[in-house]
């Protein structure tokens, strides 16, 4: 494997998910494969559990990893081709990749979307940028419209933890206080296509996300019809996709509660807030993965790690 930019880089998710379940019984069975090889993180937004677990995994592997928070401690970077720079940003997107090349074995980034332009975000220009002038392979940490580590962190887990042979899962908009983006919903609805499942998504009428993402996914705007018999509820905001960036209800109504959520299996990709998102009866209840899933994203970081550097041999 070259890069893993997207959920979409992987062609069997089952092998993938048999291969993670693997490292998880035996972390440090690959101990060796990372030896004298360095990761770079590089982090132009803030994170806890991927920053976590992606080091951890890279550790695991016998990597040495080095974090940055690019907006804190680099120079500001141009991503734009033939642009004057006399403005804020110090160094080109072309010099930074390659030198962080010459530095890092594996580069790792995340970077989120500017939720205002969205032909700027769709075109991936920070993600891409890197994949374009690094002489590495990039790894997606959750970028302007993907995250696939947590994608494949959710598929792993949902196999885990279902009871049949082909569980019935629902992706479920909830009210937030701010516009979010659309990454984490986008990879888990590209993941959960790619598994034998009844997928499911629901969401007020006017927060469709990208079609062409959704494809011949089923979509119902009644929560309860959607939540009907299902065995794994995750839940995610996001904000208007065609009006984009924008924040155009903010329903109490499609909270989560532990009378909706039945005896289904709630997933969340944290951080999650209490009582606007999902009340703490459903997180602090038997029912929530949250903290399983949290754990599985060391094994998925680890797993991508693992398939790059073997490739890297």
């Amino acid at each position: 494997m070259k890069h893993y930019t997207s959920i979409n880089d992987i062609e069997n998710i089952q092998s993938w998910i048999q291969e993670a379940k693997a490292l998880k019984r035996n972390p440090l069975n690959y101990k060796d494969l990372g030896k004298n090889k360095t990761l770079g993180l590089l982090f132009f937004n803030s994170s806890l559990r991927t920053r976590l677990s992606t080091q951890k995994a890279a550790l695991n592997l016998g990597m040495d990893p080095i974090v940055m928070n690019v907006s804190g401690d680099a120079w500001g970077i141009e991503f734009g081709d033939g642009t004057i720079m006399n403005g804020n940003t110090a160094e080109h997107i072309k010099e930074a990749a390659a030198v962080v090349s010459q530095y890092c074995d594996i580069i790792a980034v995340r970077a989120f979307p500017t939720l205002t332009d969205k032909e700027k975000d769709e075109s991936e220009h920070v993600l891409k940028s890197f994949v374009k002038y690094a002489s590495v392979p990039i790894v997606n940490m959750e970028s302007a419209t993907g995250h696939p580590l947590q994608a494949l962190t959710d598929a792993i887990t949902i196999s885990e933890n279902a009871k049949k042979e082909r569980p019935k899962v629902v992706l479920s908009w909830a009210p937030h206080i701010k516009a979010l983006p659309h990454a984490v919903a986008n990879s888990f609805v590209q993941a959960m296509q790619k598994m034998d499942v009844d997928f499911v998504v629901t969401h007020p009428e006017g927060y469709n996300l990208n079609p062409d993402i959704i494809g011949n996914s089923t979509v119902n705007y009644n929560q309860e019809e959607a939540f009907k018999d299902a065995d794994f509820v995750y839940v995610k905001n996001w904000s208007n996709y065609n009006d984009y960036g924008k924040v155009l209800n903010t329903d109490p109504n499609w909270m989560i509660t532990k009378e909706k959520l039945g005896n289904a299996k709630f997933m969340h990709c944290l951080p999650v807030r209490r009582n606007l998102i999902v009340e703490d009866a459903v997180l602090d209840g038997e029912n929530s993965l949250v903290i399983e899933q949290a754990n599985n994203r060391t094994y998925a970081a680890q797993l991508v790690l693992k398939k790059i550097l073997e490739d890297l041999k």
